[in-house]
């Protein structure tokens, strides 16, 4: 497979694309399901209106009008609204006497040595949090019936005040959603044009405080969202193509935008939820079910754990303050990329990130303004990165613009410039790390029982420090790393996670009774599968229960089967779970918590055929030599043509590995070789490290 063969012209309308949008750029994957080839393009992104660089990378492909069958897109249009700020003019409808639960929050300190540190301002001004009278209790039964006449003066008030959203939050709606409901129907009636979401629609859970954060994030971000995806479709309508558009969301599972545009918070984490799908697919293919992920892209680095090609999942995320109580990807990000600034700060002290250089004006290397130090110029300083290829196929990249701005930076530290390279890297190497022990060492899980599988265009440049870092001996660098969560949008299939809470002891549960629930479930997951169009051989359905022990705060995840009949073996497993986490049990009665079921819709998926010899060795594969620092030392190092290595046949560091959108640093003590389906795997020499 070479995937990046390109043709001349597309026009079999069995193709599929992915579209994935990141920080700096925008990758592209195109699937040809006749002849199963895999093209590849990265293009610049353009932060202004993400569309304008997705259409861009449509015409590169050369994809014709009716060249396309489906189009699955990755998109930061939620996330980065949450973060700048920037979203609708929201307003909150809460519960009498509960007004302020976003204000109040859990009165966590988030900055732990400063007594001084104001609290994270709430996303919506307190002015605009109103309350009517209404109240239901825990179990559902009303306690106060909803005030209708309430809430026409609030739906006046919020007519008078222009808001373009409004989130209703009222107390243990999850219970009983008939109060959001009935206030929803008068609001949307007398606010023609405003987004009006529930609580009860959006997270049917218990926990008043995340509950009502997630509402008020999704009606915060759902205007521009809906803005953003009407328009990408009516361009792409307007360029002749009628293909479907899906959307990645932050479960490893698409929906189709229409679905997204009513419920925007579910993609969060669309882009890196992507490739923790490719990662759990490629690494699986590849004989290594056990990886972890580290996805450093323009601006940031995400890190996800796989263990026997499943992912962790997770209902504890966050857009920077704000709690996201969706169920997600574990995935664990921080602001280190291939952008990320390196700089000396009060004190004296070197940082590297979270501030990033951008696709504009980028390092200083694109040539565009940058003057400013970042990742990606200390690598190209030290020459790992080289400079003969297009960078996304657009950028030349510029090696005396990067020595001089890691030369001013060494010169005021008093350092050379390839230590000064040399150590930008090793403060970014060790927040990745960092962000690894996080998902695994934290959580009693050792590093070194798994493969590293880095993608993204900077992951494969610093991978094997990372390895290194964490005592790991394999790296697998998956084909395609550069385009690598686009490829995961085309393997991810359609998923729907429908939740409901019930609190109450285990021991005081029929079985019955959890069958039913669940079962209620999975019927709105089938509504929701046979709307999309999913045949009944094309559905899969999965179970799992929140639970935990008595007077604790927090729950663990517990697969069960929908047709549960055995209470003991549930107890069982859930102590099984607790043990793996916490070290042991305790004697507390078992409490469930919540009840889930995952509904999944079963897509086809590219394959990755094996590698054809013909053509292949390691003297095609040699395209030059080039001097590269490691350890403050330039050494001659060669070059080979990733798209020329023959499958099997090791080589021995040092060596760069280039390809298209990306670069592999093998550095001395360490060997690469190329396995069947594409995948270099780097190993560690033995006595390198112990």
């Amino acid at each position: 497979m070479n995937p990046n063969q390109r043709s001349s012209s597309v026009t079999s309308g069995r193709n599929w694309l992915g579209v994935d949008v990141g920080g700096t750029f925008t990758d592209l994957v195109l699937f040809d399901r006749d002849s199963g080839r895999l093209q590849v393009l990265k293009t610049p992104s353009t932060p202004q209106d993400q569309s304008e660089g997705i259409l861009a990378g449509v015409r590169r492909l050369d994809v014709g009008a009716d060249g396309l069958e489906r189009i699955v897109h990755g998109t930061t249009v939620a996330t980065n609204t949450a973060l700048e700020g920037d979203g609708a003019r929201l307003a909150v409808v809460a519960t009498a006497g509960h007004r302020d639960v976003l204000v109040v929050g859990r009165g966590n300190r988030m900055a732990m040595y400063n007594i001084k540190a104001p609290p994270n301002r709430p996303l919506v001004p307190r002015s605009r949090c109103l309350e009517v009278r209404e109240r239901l209790a825990a179990d559902g039964s009303v306690a106060v019936p909803l005030d209708e006449d309430d809430v026409a003066a609030v739906g006046r008030r919020l007519a008078e005040e222009g808001v373009e959203a409004v989130a209703i939050c009222f107390l243990h709606s999850y219970a009983n959603p008939e109060h959001e409901r009935r206030a929803a129907e008068i609001l949307a009636e007398m606010l023609p044009g405003v987004v009006v979401t529930g609580s009860a629609e959006v997270l049917p859970e218990y926990r008043e405080y995340e509950r009502f954060s997630t509402t008020a994030l999704n009606a915060f971000v759902a205007p521009r969202m809906r803005r953003y995806l009407g328009e990408l479709r009516n361009r792409l309508g307007a360029a002749g193509i009628s293909a479907p558009l899906s959307i990645m969301t932050s479960n490893g599972g698409t929906l189709p935008a229409e679905r997204v545009e009513a419920m925007p918070v579910l993609s969060m984490l669309s882009g890196p939820a992507g490739g923790a799908i490719a990662a759990s697919y490629v690494g699986a293919a590849a004989g290594h079910p056990d990886v972890i992920t580290c996805d450093m892209g323009g601006t940031s680095t995400d890190v996800c754990l796989v263990r026997g090609g499943e992912f962790a999942m997770t209902t504890e995320g966050r857009v920077g303050a704000f709690p996201v109580k969706i169920r997600q990807i574990d995935i664990n990000t921080i602001g280190a990329g291939g952008g990320s600034i390196a700089a000396v700060q009060a004190g004296g002290f070197l940082t590297v990130g979270p501030r990033s250089a951008k696709a504009f004006p980028g390092p200083a290397c694109f040539g565009r303004g940058g003057t400013e130090p970042t990742v990606t110029d200390a690598n190209v300083a030290l020459g790992r990165l080289g400079t003969d290829r297009l960078l996304g196929g657009e950028i030349r990249l510029d090696r005396d613009a990067a020595l001089a701005a890691v030369a001013r930076l060494g010169g005021e530290v008093g350092l050379s410039v390839e230590a000064m390279a040399e150590g930008i890297l090793r403060i970014a190497v060790v927040s990745m790390a960092g962000a690894i022990k996080e998902v695994s060492v934290m959580r009693g899980i050792d590093p070194r029982d798994f493969a590293l599988l880095p993608y993204g265009g900077a992951g494969p440049l610093q991978a094997v420090a990372i390895a290194e870092e964490l005592g790991m001996r394999t790296v697998v660098v998956p084909p395609m790393p550069g385009n690598f969560s686009a490829f995961g949008l085309l393997v991810a299939d359609f998923r729907r996670d429908l939740v409901r809470t019930r609190v109450s002891a285990l021991g005081a549960l029929a079985a019955a009774d959890m069958r039913a629930l669940l079962a209620e479930l999975a019927d709105a997951g089938r509504d929701e599968l046979e709307a999309a169009g999913f045949p009944e051989e094309r559905r899969r359905f999965t179970a799992s229960l929140d639970m935990r022990y008595a007077g604790q705060s927090f729950e663990l995840s517990v697969p069960a089967a929908l047709d549960i009949d055995d209470l003991g073996a549930l107890a069982r497993a859930f102590e099984d779970v607790y043990v793996a986490r916490y070290g042991g049990t305790t004697t507390a009665p078992i409490e469930v918590v919540s009840y889930r079921v995952a509904a999944w819709g079963l897509s086809d998926k590219p394959e990755l055929p094996a590698i054809e010899g013909a053509g292949r060795s390691l003297d095609a594969a040699r395209i030059g030599t080039r001097d590269i620092v490691f350890g403050g030392t330039a050494q001659a190092t060669p070059i080979l043509d990733r798209d020329r290595l023959p499958v099997g046949e090791g080589v021995t560091g040092p060596v760069i590995i280039e390809e298209e959108g990306s670069s592999t640093v093998v550095p001395p003590g360490w060997s690469a070789a190329l396995d069947r389906i594409g995948c270099i795997v780097l190993r560690r020499s033995e006595g390198v490290l112990s």
